[in-house]
């Protein structure tokens, strides 16, 4: 596990080294004094706390870049949390999907528990990694990771695999994909079967994954969604709205 930890202030950021290291013995734990330096080591973290407000470029300007570098890549979202002595940031936090939101000084406590959410989460997507399932592309039996689908469409008798490492046809039924893909996918639709973990954002008509494709969300199915989302949310599923 790698973690960064960006704070121009040297205090606040080896508190939060010795805070991490109560918990966490064996993890990578990478400091940076401005995020400029931290951009510049072009590094992939797990975990990233970041201060707001830094000179020339904030916390928040990082986490933008790393979301769009995210998106850019079609990857899994990492998890941010923001250190600030201020509040007034916390609208802004929702725009780059932040985990949480840290006030200083950091209280001891508030920091375990948001810190063991966080490692929860991780081992959530972590497991999720090795799933797969088999499905047959032009005669061959392939390995399709569940970590890589964004979604499946049905097309006639054929089902269409969206992966980020491209699409896939295969002669299939949706109902035998929904039951091999597991809780963590939504029926959004009977043409449709998204990965909840890809899902960008919604509308009562409409899911945005973060391939940037939009699929359509049956109005009946609305409230039920929502439920299924909020669900697999609380259970520590990863979520990029």
């Amino acid at each position: 596990m790698k973690i960064a930890v960006c704070d121009d202030d040297m205090a606040t950021r080896e508190h939060i080294v010795s805070l991490i290291k109560e918990q966490i013995q064996d993890a990578e734990i990478v400091t940076f004094g401005s995020g400029e330096e931290m951009l510049k080591s072009q590094d992939d973290f797990d975990i990233s706390f970041l201060d707001v407000e830094m000179e020339k470029l904030s916390g928040m300007d990082v986490a933008k870049h790393i979301r769009q570098e995210q998106e850019e890549k079609g990857s899994t979202r990492s998890i941010i949390i923001f250190v600030t002595g201020y509040d007034k940031y916390m609208n802004d936090a929702f725009d780059v999907s932040a985990f949480h939101y840290l006030l200083k000084p950091v209280n001891e406590e508030k920091f375990r528990t948001v810190f063991e959410r966080a490692l929860k989460e991780l081992s959530v997507t972590e497991e999720r990694t090795k799933l797969y399932i088999l499905v047959r592309n032009s005669g061959i039996q392939q390995k399709v990771y569940i970590k890589d689908i964004y979604y499946i469409e049905s097309a006639n008798k054929k089902v269409i695999i969206h992966t980020s490492e491209g699409i896939l046809e295969s002669y299939g039924k949706m109902e035998e994909l929904e039951q091999m893909t597991g809780g963590s996918f939504y029926r959004c639709h009977r043409c449709y079967l998204v990965n909840m973990e890809k899902i960008a954002s919604y509308s009562a008509d409409t899911i945005k994954v973060i391939n940037g494709d939009e699929l359509i969300l049956a109005q009946k199915k609305y409230n039920d969604f929502i439920r299924q989302y909020m669900r697999y949310a609380k259970d520590g599923g990863v979520v990029n709205v």
